[in-house]
């Protein structure tokens, strides 16, 4: 049992890697599943669950296949942490074995892609309140102690780095950079962005990228945005500051709607994804180092095409 990349990771060597879509939101809204607190990770513990989620990863690889690039994928462990899995009656014994479980799903899923490479292997981390929300508001420390916990899980895998996304303050992704660093495994900090590319509590998206930088000695492998539409945040990327550099990946919304409108949404805004994915063509005019193109809330394997066609070639052979 070893990571493939832990000590370098391909898209740091400037290797392309598609990644998924809105996991959850496809589930949900597409599939028809209950997911009760947003949470994909029980689906491990039947044998149509993890054909559910095996299909879901194989469509998004096939995209992957037919343009030549490589892909990032994403445990679907974005709620088993500690708080998130006691509101469903989940022990940190059971979510170990949860977390420790779609790890081994995806290094099957990697060993069977032979037609995709490279294929990274990441532990996916969420926030440990409402993403949208800057409700829990902890330290950094206190942070780091929280985040070590189902980091630690990750640790003890195949996966090749972490990745913690729908953060909403500056504390909290320092908390799970300085986590990532004490285990020995490379992280990335994903923030969301409210309408008017600022993070949830406010802060400025380039100045949370510097002072996350600067609290943990730019420990962390890159950083990514998601959970926003590209029109809410592009607007604060037209600058030539150092801190574009950082930014490596890209998850965003298929909707234009905000955090609260989609919390109130009872249908999926699927938005267009040909539009979404002329929007990536511009992001990646804008971001010298973007590598990473998946897509969050209301995308699905159509959006994540659109980007590639957009940003990558077609395998025509």
């Amino acid at each position: 049992m070893t990571a493939l990349y832990r000590q370098r990771l391909p898209q740091t060597d400037e290797a392309l890697l598609l990644t998924d879509s809105g996991l959850e939101t496809t589930l949900i809204f597409l599939e028809e599943l209950d997911l009760p607190c947003f949470a994909s990770y029980p689906l491990l513990d039947t044998v149509t669950g993890r054909q559910t989620l095996r299909a879901y990863f194989e469509r998004h690889l096939a995209i992957a296949a037919d343009h030549r690039t490589g892909f990032l994928l994403e445990s679907p462990t974005w709620r088993a942490s500690r708080d998130w899995g006691a509101q469903l009656g989940h022990s940190p014994k059971d979510l170990a074995r949860w977390n420790k479980a779609a790890i081994a799903l995806l290094a099957e899923i990697r060993k069977a892609s032979d037609s995709v490479s490279p294929v990274v292997i990441s532990g996916n981390i969420g926030p440990r309140g409402d993403g949208y929300q800057p409700d829990t508001a902890m330290t950094a420390d206190e942070a780091e102690a929280y985040h070590a916990e189902q980091i630690g899980w990750f640790a003890e895998t195949e996966a090749d780095m972490v990745s913690a996304f729908t953060l909403s303050t500056v504390n909290e992704g320092v908390g799970v950079i300085r986590a990532a660093s004490a285990a020995g495994i490379p992280s990335v900090v994903s923030y969301t962005t409210e309408t008017d590319g600022r993070l949830p509590d406010g802060t400025p998206l380039g100045e949370a990228i510097e002072r996350t930088d600067m609290l943990t000695a730019g420990a962390a492998a890159y950083f990514m945005i998601n959970c926003a539409h590209p029109d809410h945040f592009r607007a604060v990327l037209e600058t030539d500051a150092a801190w574009l550099k950082r930014i490596w990946g890209v998850r965003a919304n298929a909707s234009r709607l905000s955090h609260a409108e989609l919390d109130e949404a009872e249908e999926l805004d699927a938005g267009n994804p040909a539009d979404l994915g002329r929007d990536y063509a511009l992001l990646k005019r804008m971001l010298p180092n973007l590598r990473v193109l998946g897509g969050c809330c209301g995308t699905d394997h159509r959006h994540v095409e659109a980007m590639a066609d957009c940003c990558a070639a077609r395998d025509t052979a």
